[in-house]
């Protein structure tokens, strides 16, 4: 009789993966489907990434490496943190992880137990809250919502902290609703952080190169560096750089915490790949003048799918600032779905469009667009969205 422990029943499958492998799987049987589903950039790997990759393979790089990233990339990393998010990092304090998602539940895993209350600002990246309960957590949300450009005020975050709360889960840009938290909003928060010393800071800066405002991005860990010992910083290459197969991701924090995460990997997986390694030290310290064609690539996507979304009847959606998602307001089609948005996403699937359920990320009656898609399938889906819901 097959078993699933306790903590494996506390969580499901990732709504987004899920949405994704059935577009695939409807495509296999001859279906067109459009999947804006999916995180993805479909930009090419820049070159220089590819190239150090094989290099890598042709020196034969293939055996292990430490178990928490070669100094070659954590010093690497340390240059993106401090070059790109404002954020002088210790090497030492840097680990490497196949994905930023490891480094998030690694973390999560390592500190939180039955009773820890964990808060985190709704809506949210679908993964956040199945780790904290895989950990045996408690999930604490912090509504926003599009009125308030999906930011929170200091005054709602104290009033959720309680002596049992273990972290607050930053993400900024985030996913799935492209907000950015502007430095003023994080002073506000550090001030209610210092009163509760207790509290860990969890920053998701994944998509940290991709800001459509012209402004710096801003992390907390250098923008109240006195509250950097509390504050895991987590970054990677997947988004920014194209190389969501790789596996990369980075984090740096207290000491104490760095090496508690190390110590998980060493018996859950080792060390990430070393090939993906090698290629990350040249993402990070190779040239990044191809980022600013990218942004303004997905700027223009953006603007895009925010036209056409406002131009459906029932639909709406702010402009994110930053990331590569829309998250679609549908309120006024409650009704006609039953109020239930998994059954309006099936039906835009049936039509031809992959998306997520709002649901999936804590939020209300509607579904996220990824427009990490070119100009004429982003035309094409919002094409056949428009029509399945006329």
């Amino acid at each position: 009789m097959p078993y699933l422990s306790p903590a494996l029943q506390r969580i499901a499958a990732s709504p987004t993966t899920a949405m994704t492998d059935r577009a695939s799987a409807l495509r296999a049987e001859g279906r067109d489907i459009i999947s804006l589903s999916v995180g993805e950039p479909d930009f090419a790997t820049p070159p220089h990434v590819l190239a150090a990759a094989h290099a890598a393979l042709d020196a034969g790089d293939t055996r292990y490496t430490p178990v928490t990233g070669t100094a070659t990339l954590k010093a690497a990393a340390a240059l993106h943190f401090a070059r790109d998010l404002a954020l002088p990092t210790d090497p030492a304090q840097v680990i490497v992880t196949a994905g930023g998602k490891q480094a998030i539940f690694e973390a999560l895993a390592a500190t939180v137990g039955p009773g820890d209350e964990v808060i985190i600002p709704a809506p949210w990246w679908v993964s956040y809250p199945q780790m904290v309960r895989f950990a045996g957590g408690t999930v604490v949300p912090l509504q926003t919502s599009a009125a308030d450009g999906f930011r929170f005020d200091a005054a709602t975050l104290e009033a959720l902290i309680t002596p049992r709360t273990r972290w607050l889960l930053l993400n900024s840009p985030g996913n799935p609703t492209g907000a950015v938290f502007p430095a003023a909003m994080l002073d506000d928060m550090a001030a209610v952080l210092r009163r509760h010393p207790h509290v860990l800071v969890m920053s998701d800066d994944i998509y940290a190169p991709l800001i459509y405002t012209g402004a710096p991005h801003v992390t907390l860990a250098a923008r109240q560096p006195d509250l950097a010992p509390r504050v895991l910083t987590v970054s990677g290459v997947s988004k920014s750089h194209a190389m969501t197969g790789f596996r990369i991701g980075v984090a740096t924090g207290p000491a104490w915490l760095v090496e508690a995460l190390g110590r998980l990997q060493s018996n859950a997986c080792g060390n990430p790949a070393s090939i993906s390694q090698a290629a990350a030290v040249a993402a990070f310290a190779g040239p990044q003048d191809f980022l600013a064609d990218w942004r303004e690539t997905f700027r223009r996507r953006r603007d895009q799918v925010v036209a056409a979304v406002n131009a459906v009847p029932g639909l709406s959606t702010p402009v994110p600032d930053g990331a590569f998602y829309c998250l679609v307001d549908a309120a006024p089609l409650q009704d006609r779905f039953g109020g239930d948005d998994n059954a309006l996403a099936l039906h835009l699937l049936e039509a031809g469009v992959a998306v997520v359920a709002a649901s999936a990320f804590g939020g209300t009656f509607g579904f996220r667009i990824s427009f990490a898609a070119d100009e004429a399938v982003l035309a094409a889906a919002m094409t056949r969205i428009a029509a399945a819901l006329v």
